[in-house]
């Protein structure tokens, strides 16, 4: 993670303010912005639902995606253009491993129920901390594994309604991995003078993906007026927004605290589906949800303790 930390220094000028105290600036409000991302992405799963009764899954992927990158890619193209070839590549695996996460769950939800997809997915909070410590050597503390099972158990108590191991589970489960991957690599390739040009790369690649995948029977999208207002409000905000603020916030945050924080997103969409869709508020999502939310504010109370602030693939 030093790269990040040099690279988020230079974008820094001296006068302004010194490195230690803009970094420590800089984290409440990339947790901010992510906690934000999960509630978009949270909001999104009604108008997804009812966007994919209307065109298939990959073909809704393709466009959503497609859009997002074209959006924003048009709003500073120099800044793309200007990645090197190592930047390029990376930008490029990132995007294969979104892309692969996103593939897995959609075809795993075809197999398995939208909660134990949900929880399922989940479990990247718990990948997520194992690959960054056996692949780039991260020291895993006691409180980061605290706050792990927390996130882990709220996310149980909100989803699961009885287990079984399917074909849908094992890809939803192949999902989580991916997510993790892609969580743990935009951690440690992430610079704030990156953030956007890596985000418009990972958008394109993940939409070109999915036109490949989708287009093998044609891609057949709906002339109605309402379904291309809910994906162009997707692609602009739940995706294009939202990818860059994770990439933003990334370059600034461990890869763990990050995932914990992503945890926040099905606390998001139960309660957007109470308010939207009239879901019952039962016992166990207001407690998986505290549960939740209590692992998050662990996560960032133990990664702004003085002892721990500066060691970023820690949290105790």
């Amino acid at each position: 993670m030093s790269v990040n930390a040099t690279e988020y220094e230079r974008g820094w000028p001296a006068a302004v303010a010194p490195p230690t105290v803009a970094r420590g600036r800089a984290k409440p409000l990339a947790l901010a912005s992510l906690v934000l991302v999960t509630a978009v992405w949270g909001g999104a799963f009604v108008v997804v639902k009812d966007a994919t009764r209307q065109a298939s899954p990959m073909d809704f992927l393709a466009v959503r995606f497609l859009i997002a990158a074209v959006v924003l890619g048009a709003w500073r193209p120099r800044r793309v253009l200007e990645l090197s070839r190592k930047q390029w590549g990376h930008g490029l695996l990132l995007g294969l491993t979104l892309g692969a996460a996103y593939l897995a769950q959609t075809y795993g939800q075809q197999y398995t129920s939208a909660s134990m997809s949900g929880f399922i997915t989940g479990m990247s909070v718990v990948f997520t901390p194992v690959i960054a410590g056996l692949l780039l050597r991260h020291r895993i503390g006691r409180w980061t594994w605290g706050a792990v099972a927390i996130a882990t158990v709220g996310l149980g108590a909100m989803s699961l309604r009885g287990f079984a191991i399917g074909p849908g589970e094992v890809l939803t489960l192949l999902c989580a991995l991916f997510f993790a991957l892609h969580i743990v690599a935009l951690s440690e390739w992430s610079t704030p003078r990156d953030a956007y040009a890596l985000t418009v790369v990972q958008l394109g690649v993940v939409g070109v993906l999915c036109l490949i995948l989708g287009g093998r029977d044609g891609i057949v999208l709906p002339a109605d007026p309402g379904f291309w207002i809910s994906v162009i409000g997707l692609a602009v905000v739940a995706t294009a927004g939202a990818y860059f603020a994770q990439t933003w916030a990334q370059s600034r945050l461990p890869a763990v605290v990050v995932a914990v924080a992503l945890t926040l997103e099905p606390v998001f969409a139960g309660v957007f589906g109470v308010l939207v869709d009239h879901d019952e508020l039962t016992a166990r999502i207001l407690l998986g949800g505290a549960l939740v939310v209590g692992a998050m504010v662990l996560t960032e109370f133990r990664s702004t303790a003085p002892s721990s602030k500066d060691a970023p693939g820690s949290l105790g």
